[in-house]
């Protein structure tokens, strides 16, 4: 049978797709080769010197890996050679990354976790890249400023991951239905392999961190109990997956089905908050679940419908199969009435 590349995939599609235009696919295939060159590391790790921390912290307060510093300068040194882009954020830094002028600038803006999960690279567990595309409103030659790429989700041109494991998989979405492609090693080229993924309506996993729970509020607590019982659509217990890399969990959930839950928690009491990053975790991959049938929320609302204040934003996170999430959606708001 005859394999279609990514860009194949795309080309094809490009006249139903206002977003997918020559230039857009300048930017993809960019960036696709700066995750085919973090993969071949990531493969490596145990026999690079890229495993361990770099004793630095980070804007989130997270201790910096080294291969999280190695994708992140991949990635900002590629995509700003791209000439398609005016501007990046990455979770690794703490401002808005400007496209230099000495360099081709275009309309797009980037925003990614470079290494998703990497604080499991030592045990050897999948972790991604997650990546989120935004278009610039503004096409003046001014520098872009910080509320340009403070866009809701619902603004998004495509969004999608990449997933370093057995096999390195690119899953994204430009807002007609979610495609998979598994990077075959031989080629050097990302083959369809998963066309127009549905993630299935109800399912029979939850994936939660279950450690936090002294910290969830009581409906959160409901929640999970409701999970663990025969007081469920199943009338029995839901299974427990939890890999602690978003993205792997994430994938898990959109191809069986299921429910990734993240949700607010009380470790500062005076302070409520969630743990996921708005813009370059919970907005791209709501964009792919909802593309694939799914729903992603914060518990009481579309994820993809809040407009950030800050670039570092974080939220509660509930994503996955559409009829678990507003059953979550639904507890929440009986719960707060």
């Amino acid at each position: 049978m005859r394999q279609v590349t990514v860009t194949e995939h795309l080309l094809t599609h490009q006249s139903m797709s206002a977003s997918a235009t020559g230039r857009f696919t300048s930017l993809l295939n960019e960036l696709i080769l700066s995750a085919k060159i973090i993969s071949r590391s990531v493969n490596k790790a145990g026999l690079l010197d890229v495993l361990g921390g770099t004793g630095e912290v980070n804007v989130q307060g997270e201790q910096v890996q080294k291969l999280d510093e190695f994708a992140n300068s991949i990635l900002i040194h590629r995509m700003k050679r791209a000439g398609v882009l005016c501007a990046m954020a990455s979770e690794e830094n703490a401002d808005l990354i400007p496209v230099p002028e000495k360099f081709q600038r275009g309309s797009y803006m980037l925003v990614f976790d470079p290494l998703d999960g990497s604080s499991n690279i030592d045990v050897n567990i999948n972790v991604g890249t997650i990546f989120s595309i935004l278009k610039r409103k503004d096409n003046s030659d001014k520098e872009v400023s910080l509320s340009e790429i403070l866009q809701a989700g619902v603004e998004q041109v495509a969004a999608g991951y990449f997933l370093y494991g057995p096999s390195t998989m690119m899953v994204y979405t430009t807002g007609r239905g979610v495609n998979g492609f598994t990077l075959d090693p031989s080629v050097g080229e990302f083959l369809l392999s998963h066309p127009n993924m549905r993630i299935p309506e109800d399912g029979k996993i939850y994936s939660v961190n279950e450690g936090n729970q002294m910290y969830w509020d009581t409906p959160t607590k409901e929640i999970m109990e409701t999970f663990r019982s025969k007081q469920n659509k199943l009338g029995k217990p839901y299974s427990l997956r939890y890999v602690g890399s978003l993205v792997a969990d994430f994938h898990r959930t959109l191809l069986y089905g299921g429910i990734f839950l993240y949700p607010m928690d009380h470790k500062d009491p005076n302070k409520p908050s969630g743990k996921l990053r708005l813009m370059c975790e919970a907005s791209p991959l709501s964009m792919v679940a909802e593309q694939a049938g799914g729903l992603g929320s914060d518990g009481s609302g579309r994820i993809l419908d809040i407009k950030p204040d800050m670039l570092h934003q974080r939220v509660p996170l509930i994503i996955g199969s559409k009829n678990d999430v507003q059953f979550c959606i639904d507890h929440y708001k009986k719960a707060s009435n």
